[in-house]
């Protein structure tokens, strides 16, 4: 294993002892189903009561493990007359707990963390704009200080297998578009960034999904090796509210990490 990212790992250890304050509230009604089938990547069927109510999935990710046929869902009712749908999909019970599957959540939960300082790595800001765009390619976050400029990439991670939080669960040209631009803009001068949330408490590190996408895990090492902040944190989704947890511990090689380690 490189030294530099063992290094890294090593230095990532999980804050679960740490007393976080961000949060943010779900808006609407919340309605418990049980999802029919999802019939596209961002429409879904299910069942309340004895309606089937057609609802909208803010995330095209697979999540093959937690959107099955019968899943306990939670629905947020939306009062919008230009939506086509009344209801977005925006959790799922797995296990004992509730899993947050609304891709845009993450970056309301990190803006609100930016302004509380409550993420270590990215407290030292003082000027927060969300949806930057930097050449051809918008990042979700700018930060700056009297001594540096940072680009900030949010990512969403929902798919845990045995404590491992495992990014991306498909391939994402997007992602790897992401990293690419921010190794560029590290060169220019800029602090570059990118941080994981995962949407849910039971994972204990996170790590690229070689297996999904191999591009996207080349590309984060690499990106790392440029200079390249990665970090991750938790959150959890707990009636109507969603709170940052603890920092989760990032492993960019995870089987060489075992094998250094055994």
């Amino acid at each position: 294993m490189d030294h530099k990212v063992e290094e890294y790992v090593a230095t990532s250890a999980l804050k679960g002892t740490e007393e976080l304050t961000s949060f943010i509230n779900i808006d609407g009604k919340i309605i418990k189903g049980i999802l029919q089938k999802r019939l596209n990547r961002f429409v879904v069927r299910v069942r309340v009561d004895d309606r089937i109510l057609t609802s909208f999935l803010p995330n095209p990710g697979r999540m093959h493990e937690l959107l099955t046929h019968g899943s306990k869902v939670f629905l947020r009712e939306v009062v919008d007359k230009g939506r086509k749908t009344n209801y977005d999909l925006i959790g799922v019970l797995h296990g004992n707990q509730m899993v947050s599957v609304d891709s845009r959540v993450p970056n309301k939960l990190v803006l609100e963390a930016l302004k509380n300082g409550d993420i270590t790595e990215l407290s030292g800001y003082d000027t927060i704009k969300p949806e930057y765009r930097y050449g051809h390619t918008r990042f979700d976050f700018f930060l700056a200080n009297k001594d540096e400029v940072c680009l900030l990439e949010v990512k969403s991670c929902t798919l845990v297998k045995d404590g491992v939080a495992l990014f991306p669960d498909a391939p994402t040209r997007r992602g790897r578009r992401h990293v690419r631009m921010l190794v560029k803009a590290k060169k220019e001068g800029y602090t570059s960034g990118v941080l994981f949330i995962v949407q849910r408490t039971d994972a204990y590190v996170l790590a690229p999904n070689d297996e999904a996408d191999p591009e996207f895990g080349d590309a984060l090492r690499n990106a790392f090796m440029e200079g390249v902040k990665i970090f991750a944190y938790c959150s959890e989704f707990k009636e109507a509210k969603i709170t940052l947890k603890g920092k989760v511990k990032v492993e960019l090689n995870r089987d060489k990490a075992h094998a250094s380690h055994a």
